[in-house]
């Protein structure tokens, strides 16, 4: 009887871990900055990578639409995404991409589409990657942040006008290659609950830049993604980021006050499932921080305790733990706080 349970619990525990994992790339090349940049050998690399160890690069429509449905994503299955629209993805990552099968999604900036190739991709060359099935989505109409208002506008209507824009944004890709997916990555990465909700009303499925991988508990106003780029194009540091798996995390701590005024504390609080981990082996390192002690109130609810002041900036924790079912796993999520200056006004970008 005891064996029985123990092969029950593990088959819960099992179904509990798997993930989809988002990466999101920006430029291919070696000539580009290198804080967003991987070279086209590094990058074949990730590829021959994914291949030889059994993930599967699934569309993005495939994710979103198993979340929306609420159904069991598959696990090792992988999710590629570039931002920005720069010309070196066609150049340089499409053709790979293309040799390898694997699909991927390209996130836009409609007004910053040159009439004529350059740096950034034009209409002719996106409808020319469309047509060989490449996901276009939204990046925002001219990739301004969401929380940085300018001096004079106040945060509520600044975000209106973003959210205007956003629609806009759609529309303009709608007419151009045809495409409509309501799939919107923050530029970024910075958001709020507020934002949170209005995107949920208007039906978007949004897309973060903070690390973690996707599971059935994702909100799907804050979908996590690993950035691939360098500093963290390494395969050894990424291929435990492949083999995540998704905490189990409430909506209400996926909705937590991402705005940190200078010199405060952040909420520290994560309500999640406890389930096949062991709470003594939950680490959180906070950036500028370091090893956060944790405190657990019961079962489903630990604390993140630091004293260190963040400094302006985006700041985040980064919370794992070893899965008991599949060992060599980590289970991963991640919190962004975004502070601003002491005279309250946003940092650069």
């Amino acid at each position: 009887m005891a064996f029985r349970i123990l092969i029950f619990l593990l088959l819960i525990f099992a179904s509990s871990a798997r993930a989809t994992v988002v990466l999101v790339y920006h430029h291919v090349s070696d000539k580009t900055p290198k804080s967003t940049s991987i070279t086209p050998a590094q990058f074949k690399l990730h590829l021959q990578y994914f291949k030889d160890n059994g993930f599967k690069v699934i569309p993005l429509n495939t994710m979103v639409d198993s979340l929306k449905a609420k159904q069991p994503l598959e696990d090792k299955t992988l999710v590629i995404t570039f931002d920005d629209g720069y010309s070196d993805i066609l150049y340089n990552g499409h053709p790979l991409l293309t040799e390898y099968g694997y699909p991927y999604t390209l996130f836009i900036n409609p007004e910053t589409v040159p009439k004529s190739s350059g740096a950034y991709l034009d209409w002719a060359q996106i409808k020319q990657m469309a047509d060989d099935g490449v996901l276009i989505a939204n990046h925002g109409l001219r990739h301004d942040s969401l929380i940085k208002t300018p001096k004079g506008i106040d945060a509520a209507t600044w975000l209106e006008q973003k959210l205007d824009e956003l629609a806009a944004a759609e529309q303009v890709i709608a007419d151009k290659v045809g495409q409509s997916w309501q799939y919107f990555a923050l530029p970024y990465g910075e958001y709020t609950p507020q934002a949170q909700q209005k995107l949920e009303q208007l039906g978007f499925a949004v897309f973060t830049q903070q690390s973690g991988p996707v599971g059935a508990s994702t909100d799907l106003t804050a979908i996590p993604r690993f950035p691939a780029s360098m500093p963290y194009d390494r395969l050894g540091p990424l291929k435990d980021k492949l083999n995540s798996v998704a905490f189990n995390v409430s909506k209400k701590s996926q909705r937590a006050m991402t705005i940190v005024p200078f010199g405060e504390q952040p909420n520290k609080t994560v309500e999640i499932e406890l389930i096949d981990f062991y709470p003594n082996m939950l680490s959180c390192f906070i950036a500028g921080a370091g090893i956060a002690e944790i405190s657990w109130q019961g079962r489903e609810r630990f604390t993140m305790n630091f004293d260190a002041k963040f400094k302006p900036g985006r700041n985040r924790s980064n919370c794992t733990a070893p899965s008991i079912s599949k060992p060599g796993r980590f289970y991963w999520y991640s919190r962004p706080w975004f502070v601003p200056k002491e005279d309250g006004t946003w940092y650069t970008n």
